[in-house]
């Protein structure tokens, strides 16, 4: 049977998405893989394997031995982690997505999908509805990576015939992980610090505005562009997404309607300087033109289910 393989299926992403391709094809056609042998107990619905996709040999006889058809690449070093040595952000985050896709073209795959970022977007890039099609001069080495990815993507779909898929994503909140390293993560963390009723240290100035997306989003956004047919998909590159846009006091606005008494101190840090190059808000029409997108969650509908049901998570 021909498999579906998650590189670096452990991360905030990787986890939901991994369990929503298990959920779809069932769980022996999906082969989950991370660095961490450690990771290996939140995949007990699916294969696991350990896996370091640098690592080239190892993950070329794993696609060839399971006859891996279609690969979800998510490894990567994430934007404030990056900052921190960003020659090793580079090495993995680039190094590890030109080998998939020549996995791809020797394989013959069918499809490879490769995550994108707000962060491919710079300071001189329109900050409102930011368009498909504009300046990028990303200013961190997560999102020079993420900008040259889109290029090579693209090329071996032009050149190779790669079907290679990607969205850019926004800053992605969910309640079954825990903060990664990036630079919207304060919006996960913020619930997790409500909940247990200590006061938010907040990385961002209040009003910090930034796109944002609730996972179950990501997720069916991702599934949606998986699944349209072939000629529905006419960006190559990557597809602009969004979901809803909001700074640091409304999400906590939105906390207190239901934990009045929760409370928040800013603290801008190096942090800050990132997230003023990305945009504020996103134009993800060509998405919604071309494979019919359209976001299910607002803030406080996010707000009220990540609160509802983050107590009874398991981490």
């Amino acid at each position: 049977m021909e498999k579906i393989l998650v590189i670096g299926a452990a991360g905030q992403l990787g986890s939901e998405l991994t369990k929503s391709l298990s959920d779809l094809y069932g769980g022996e056609q999906v082969i989950a893989t991370d660095l961490n042998e450690s990771a290996r107990s939140k995949f007990d619905y699916c294969k696991f394997e350990v896996l370091d996709i640098m690592d080239k040999e190892a993950a070329r006889k794993l696609v060839k031995s399971e006859n891996v058809k279609q690969i979800y690449h998510l490894a990567a070093v994430l934007s404030a982690t990056g900052e921190k040595n960003p020659l090793f952000a580079w090495d993995l985050n680039m190094d590890s997505l030109l080998f998939v896709l020549e996995i791809a073209k020797e394989f013959k795959l069918d499809k490879v999908y490769w995550p994108s970022s707000i962060a491919v977007f710079g300071p001189n890039t329109p900050k409102v509805n930011t368009p498909q099609y504009c300046v990028k001069e990303p200013n961190t080495v997560y999102g020079i990576s993420k900008q040259a990815g889109e290029r090579w993507c693209e090329y071996y779909f032009q050149k190779f015939n790669v079907d290679v898929r990607s969205l850019r994503y926004p800053g992605l909140i969910g309640y079954k992980s825990l903060p990664g390293g990036g630079t919207t993560d304060y919006a996960v963390d913020i619930y997790h610090k409500a909940l247990a009723g200590e006061k938010f240290n907040c990385f961002l100035r209040e009003d910090s505005y930034l796109p944002m997306m609730y996972m179950p989003d990501a997720i069916k956004a991702t599934l949606d562009l998986m699944h349209a047919p072939t000629d529905t998909v006419k960006i190559r590159s990557s597809y602009n997404l969004s979901s809803m846009s909001f700074a640091p006091k409304e999400i906590y606005q939105s906390i207190l309607k239901h934990i009045p008494d929760f409370q928040i101190e800013y603290k801008p840090d190096f942090r800050q300087a990132i997230a003023d190059s990305w945009p504020d808000s996103i134009d993800d029409s060509h998405a919604t033109k071309d494979w019919g997108w359209q976001p299910e969650y607002d803030l406080d509908k996010m707000t009220e289910d990540i609160l509802k049901n983050l107590p009874n998570y398991k981490f």
